[in-house]
């Protein structure tokens, strides 16, 4: 029997979940219960938030502490199907998701409740969900700081072993509310990483797989469009790891504790790109680099999304002609539109991006993407999970495939999002496509639902 909290934590989720929304007393009484649990077992957390989706799905989240400093706190989330209102009906599978860089969970997994521009049953959350798929995750420290925020010393200690035990704790609460309402036994839980998420993924089930089999939570595991080593054929990718690596981790050592890849408060230059591109799109953009000088903040959004080297410049990207969403170029060779995902909700995810990121954990994965040793890599070979690989063939693409052989799996699925030959992977389906393209549905979605399915 897998590892829990305490029963009375057990009884405490069982009655808050349980609580009817419209009975306040009874609900702050119960909630307090829960709390006093929670710190006994060692965690603090908010009481239950429920959002009804429509459907007959909802959006469950609890804010959770992890630390004592101001901001050690993750959002765990549960998107699911109700038998009534706070009432999750039984499933048989479920999912913990973890995002990468720039977007939480919800806008991420969970787009359709975030923008106006996407159909409500055009999420990954909400579809599976709808599927009778139990659906969690968590938004990682960072998403929580707000963009006030100047003084960025509390994330000099976060990094990937950071979320890899943050990760812990988001299973860990969702295997006792599950066990609470009848899941076990039998019952699967599968993690799915996407981009950065994908690395923590890799290193949570690299310590997971040296504990008793009966401590561990995760039956199967999806990747999503990230490698963790390049494959011997993947010199030049593994050059440009190494570059980017000596560069933040130049930065690192001179003191700087928050950033990415695109420098110091990452995400605030995407969102600007977003906002600017749909409030006013065909004004010219001001603050671009200089070869996109006296372009409109339609086309500057656009080549962003399907050019994503311009800007990393001068770091090199993650692979070839990596980007977040396939175009359809112009006569002068340069992203004119998008190819799979509508610019109107494109606009509207980039406006999504949180503004800071710690830096630790760039670094980190780069160092490991340079092929240096690292710490949380040295037993996937003791990893025996069945995988499913998702690669967006413009994204990481068939680079990612390489990283699932270091496993010890033998059932292993690999499966490469592609409408071109490689030879053109500068215009093919994108990293954000899996989640926002027309089509993500039917070319993503589905083949990960029956995967999920026959294991």
């Amino acid at each position: 029997m897998r590892r829990t909290l305490s029963l009375w934590v057990m009884l405490a989720l069982f009655v808050m979940l349980r609580a009817n929304p419209g009975e306040a007393r009874e609900l702050t009484s119960q909630a307090e219960l829960w709390t006093r649990s929670l710190v006994s077992a060692g965690l603090v957390a908010s009481s239950t938030k429920r959002e009804a989706l429509g459907g007959g799905l909802a959006h469950y989240t609890w804010k959770v502490r992890v630390g004592m400093g101001k901001y050690d706190a993750v959002t765990v989330h549960r998107v699911v199907r109700e038998s009534r209102p706070w009432i999750p009906a039984r499933t048989h599978r479920a999912v913990f998701m973890v995002h990468g860089d720039l977007w939480g969970f919800a806008p991420a997994f969970l787009t359709n409740t975030c923008v106006s521009t996407m159909p409500e049953n055009r999420s990954l959350a909400a579809f599976l969900a709808s599927q009778d798929v139990d659906v969690w995750g968590l938004d990682l420290r960072w998403v929580g700081v707000p963009e006030a925020e100047t003084d960025f010393e509390f994330m000099k200690d976060w990094g990937i072993q950071t979320h890899v035990k943050d990760l812990g704790t988001g299973l860990a609460l969702a295997d006792v509310v599950r066990r609470l309402a009848g899941n076990g036994g039998n019952d699967r839980m599968f993690l799915l990483g996407w981009s950065r998420g994908a690395t923590i993924g890799y290193a949570y089930l690299d310590g997971e797989s040296q504990r008793p089999r009966a401590q561990r939570r995760v039956d199967g595991f999806v990747p999503m469009d990230m490698p963790v080593r390049f494959g011997p054929e993947a010199g030049q990718q593994r050059q440009w790891a190494c570059e980017r690596y000596q560069a933040l981790q130049t930065a690192r050592d001179e003191g700087r504790t928050e950033g990415g890849l695109l420098g110091p408060a990452p995400g605030t230059p995407v969102k600007l790109i977003g906002q600017l591109a749909a409030q006013n799109p065909n004004g010219t953009a001001t603050f671009v680099p200089p070869a996109l000088v006296g372009m409109t903040n339609r086309k500057v959004a656009v080549i962003a999304a399907g050019k994503t080297a311009a800007l990393l410049d001068p770091l090199k990207p993650l692979t070839p002609g990596y980007h977040l969403a396939g175009s359809i170029l112009d006569a002068a060779g340069m992203p004119d539109r998008t190819a799979f995902t509508p610019e109107p909700t494109l606009f509207d995810y980039l406006q999504l991006a949180v503004p800071y990121q710690s830096l630790n954990e760039v670094v980190e994965t780069e160092k490991q993407l340079c092929g240096l040793d690292v710490p949380f890599d040295d037993h996937l070979k003791d990893v025996k999970v069945p995988v499913l690989y998702v690669g967006a063939a413009g994204g990481v693409g068939q680079y990612g495939e390489y990283s699932t052989r270091l496993l010890g799996s033998t059932d292993v699925t690999r499966l490469i999002v592609r409408s071109r030959p490689e030879s053109e992977r500068a215009l093919d389906f994108g990293h954000a496509d899996l989640f926002l393209a027309r089509d993500a549905r039917v070319r993503v979605w589905q083949p990960l639902l029956s995967w999920m399915q026959a294991h």
